[in-house]
């Protein structure tokens, strides 16, 4: 009788593991998670097309309204479409109105004060920026008050001065205090301290002064700070009405700003004449436009001054 060896016992290790439980759970369907940010972004592009819509609005009546008649602006103001389409009021005000003076004069107080304040936002920018000297921080100090201060706070003492300087109703008068623009300051400050030093270190080991480097190294590579300060300083002394008001009161001196304002304030005419006064606001956005579109692209797509340290 033959006896069968007994088998050892299996061990815990021998013990055939189980299979893994499969979860019951479905995997997501592909692109499952892009709904809600898709959802999301449509929502947010809906949202700014009503923004972009209540913007363009007015400017779109702007324009429909210069073209419209007199009646037919007063029974329908907001309407995009003319009853019947006119340009009197635009033959009215380059023929019969004092709108080329004010747009002559708009035009040369504008051409000098852009040029004044980009050299010397330019200047002052880089000396607060570079150079040290004494009283440095006491004039970055007051930089910063003067732009927190107001300008209708600055209106009488600004009277005051260019009546004592005696260019009063004069382009002098009207050119002279706009020449300097606190925030282009601030502005260019900021710009030339993250411009890296060892560019103008390397200027100067070569042998190029203070207005050598600033010229020819610093400011090609200023090229976006620039063109911002070239639209801000056109625009700003574009719109400008306050000083104007205070600095001049000969008509042959009035500006777009001023005589627009005039206008709608009806001053210088009876009744309503919306068309009349939409169109001189139309024309008044044009020369603004025309700069921006020209400079938007020198702003956003300059890369001029990208170094490595």
């Amino acid at each position: 009788m033959t006896i069968s060896p007994i088998s050892p016992p299996l061990m815990d290790a021998e013990i055939p593991a189980s299979p893994p439980r499969t979860s019951t759970q479905r995997p997501a369907p592909p692109g499952a998670r892009a709904r809600k940010p898709a959802t999301w972004g449509w929502v947010v592009y809906v949202v700014l097309i009503m923004l972009a819509i209540a913007y363009i609005f007015p400017f779109l009546v702007n324009i429909a309204t210069s073209f419209k008649t007199e009646p037919d602006a007063a029974a329908d103001p907001l309407s995009l479409v003319p009853a019947t389409w006119t340009a009197a009021a635009y033959e009215r005000l380059f023929l019969n109105s004092d709108f080329p003076v004010w747009f002559k004069n708009s035009i040369v107080v504008t051409v000098f004060v852009t040029a004044g304040r980009v050299f010397f936002d330019l200047l002052a920018g880089y000396a607060l920026a570079r150079l040290r000297f004494r009283g440095r921080s006491a004039v970055f100090a007051a930089l910063i008050a003067v732009m927190a201060v107001p300008g209708v706070v600055l209106l009488i003492p600004k009277f005051l001065v260019i009546n004592q300087l005696g260019i009063y109703d004069s382009y002098f008068g009207m050119i002279i205090p706009l020449l300097a623009d606190a925030a282009g300051v601030f502005i260019m400050k900021n710009f030339f301290e993250s411009i890296p030093v060892s560019v103008e270190e390397q200027a100067k080991v070569d042998g190029a002064g203070t207005f050598r480097t600033f010229w020819s190294i610093v400011l090609p590579m200023s090229v976006p700070a620039v063109m911002t300060i070239v639209i801000l300083s056109f625009q700003g002394s574009w719109n400008e009405l306050s000083h104007f008001i205070v600095s001049t009161q000969d008509p042959a001196l009035t500006t777009l700003t001023k005589g627009v304002a005039q206008l709608s304030s009806g001053q210088l005419s009876a009744g309503t004449q919306y068309p009349l006064k939409l169109a001189a606001a139309a024309i008044m956005t044009i020369p603004v436009a025309i700069v921006f579109f020209i400079f938007q692209k020198r702003i956003m797509n300059a890369t001029a001054g990208a170094v490595k340290e």
